[in-house]
């Protein structure tokens, strides 16, 4: 009897891994997600912020909005970051705007999300529940992982000590630190462990958020040297979160509770629900395939959570291998496209990694000083000396547009976005396809599933023509520009320029993920 060979396999139903599955099933791929949680557990909040680029995915697999009415903060309720003595002391300084949650309209058609990890993962569950071709196998874990010249073989097995084989053409490690699949492929972290130990607390308290005198903000970062750390609501109805910054352990809840008290400055009611140490990790592996294997998100790279960057560059990597394994499986994109996943995502990981250590390098117990816990003139004095240095200090941490939307893969991607806070949306090979209104439509709302060429429609005939002649799918959409510019399935561009006579040039290098040096300077795009 012939094996039965799935297209895809992927280990680990964490949001990436989900996220490549919604990758795939948009692109009418069939796959198996491999999970040993049955359940989604919320007591642990993990990521709590989802950025507009991730909200960009998230708006074209249709699970935007689901997202937002399931966040228990909206973007609208605060985008505020307070630096405090303690919680229900004195502010110092404040930041506004935080995280892309008032994203520019002109910049973007979405913005960033609070809402924590388990809430994603949970919305992602359920739309993966409906969709064609998806077979979710949570209560099963990966115990073998196997390369062979034609497939790849992962052997599953539950808590009933069931097993199965299961034999995919690529398998994918969304298995996070310790990946079976990483480990499979001989790949190795390289970096180190970073920065002080911590402390996650997740209690609940009714009587906190009424004795707050500050506006409503996502993060409170308790500058008190006896007790630095930072504090935050994970809905309206009392429950937060807090990080103890260089505690290293919890003893017990007694300890957890005093913490708590600690830093928010008063004896309050608490109700501890769950404690987890850690300690920052800026790593990176070696390779990202080997094979028919391939590794994304934590499997690939850990770095600090300081920016809300880690989960948001897993879902990065989900959609970038997505859609060149699709075209793979498809039969119009060589094998030769899956190799620029590693080279297109190690270089944006080794970019957030850096970021993340600059920030960790003014966390709460580096900001802290005791003049800032005196009071009148004194503290009056010390705000006014220190509030602007921490503004400076903290910024790039929550303002990092250049990061988030301007990241690319061509030659001149880092001309957009010349420092993380910093984004100069231009059309030019590898970039994001900068946000505009057609027809009164966002553009990205217009592309089509696979490739899509803009540009009137004499100027883009020898591409369509090629692309039809080689059944590579393309859609058009006619405007007026002088330029023909051709967006992967991605929203990056593949190709800019004015002549697409060279039609077949182009599309060889775009489906094997190959930018054309510019023969021009780029263009700053007109919003």
């Amino acid at each position: 009897m012939t094996e039965e060979v799935l297209p895809v396999a992927i280990i680990g139903g964490g949001p990436v891994g989900l996220a490549l599955a919604e990758e795939l099933t948009f692109h009418g791929v069939a796959v198996a997600v491999i999970e040993p949680r049955t359940s989604v557990e919320h007591s642990r909040p993990r990521a709590k912020t989802t950025s507009v680029r991730t909200m960009e995915h998230f708006r074209r697999w249709g699970i935007a909005d689901r997202l937002r009415a399931v966040a228990p903060l909206s973007a609208e309720w605060s985008q505020r970051v307070t630096f405090v003595q303690t919680v229900t002391g004195r502010e110092v300084t404040h930041i506004d705007d935080c995280l892309g949650l008032t994203a520019a309209p002109d910049l973007t058609p979405e913005r960033a999300q609070q809402v924590t990890q388990p809430l994603v993962e949970q919305t992602l569950r359920d739309h993966l529940a409906g969709a064609d071709g998806v077979e979710l196998l949570f209560g099963w874990r990966a115990v073998e992982v196997s390369d062979g010249p034609d497939h790849a073989t992962v052997v599953i097995e539950n808590d009933d000590g069931d097993r199965r084989e299961i034999a995919a053409r690529w398998v994918v490690g969304a298995d996070g630190p310790r990946s079976l699949v990483r480990e499979a492929m001989g790949a190795r972290y390289e970096g180190s462990i970073g920065g002080r130990p911590n402390v996650n607390i997740t209690f609940r308290s009714d009587r906190l958020a009424g004795l707050i005198p500050h506006p409503p903000s996502i993060h409170y970062w308790v500058l008190n040297p006896e007790s630095p750390g930072v504090i935050g609501p994970l809905d309206r109805n009392g429950t937060w979160w807090a990080i103890s910054t260089g505690t290293a352990q919890v003893d017990d809840t007694a300890h957890a509770e005093q913490l708590v008290r600690s830093l928010v400055g008063a004896d309050i009611d608490i109700e501890i629900l769950a404690t987890d140490p850690w300690q920052a990790r800026l790593l990176l592996a070696d390779r990202y395939r080997n094979g028919h294997l391939f590794i994304v998100g934590d499997a690939a790279h850990q770095n600090p959570p300081w920016g809300g960057h880690g989960f948001n560059t897993g879902i990065g990597d989900a959609v970038n291998l997505g859609w060149k394994l699709a075209a793979v499986v498809a039969g119009w994109a060589p094998e030769d496209l899956l190799d620029s996943y590693d080279v297109e995502r190690r270089p944006i990981e080794e970019q957030t990694i850096a970021l993340a250590s600059s920030n960790m390098a003014a966390l709460s117990v580096d900001l802290s000083n005791p003049v800032l816990m005196t009071t009148g003139a004194e503290f009056e004095a010390a705000r006014e000396g220190l509030g602007p240095a921490i503004q400076q200090m903290k910024s790039p941490e929550f303002h990092s547009p250049g990061l988030v939307l301007g990241y690319g893969y061509g030659p001149t991607s880092r001309d957009q976005s010349p420092t993380p806070a910093e984004y100069l949306p231009t059309i030019a090979a590898g970039n994001r396809l900068p946000h505009r209104l057609i027809d009164s439509r966002p553009i990205h709302d217009v592309l089509g599933e696979w490739f899509t060429v803009i540009g009137a429609a004499d100027a883009v005939a020898p591409l369509l023509s090629a692309a039809s002649a080689r059944v590579i799918p393309i859609t058009h959409v006619e405007t007026g520009d002088t330029d023909v510019i051709l967006v992967r399935p991605d929203q990056h561009i593949a190709w800019v320029g004015t002549d697409a006579a060279d039609a077949i040039d182009v599309l060889d290098a775009a489906v094997r993920g190959i930018f054309p040096a510019p023969a021009e300077p780029a263009k700053e795009a007109v919003l």
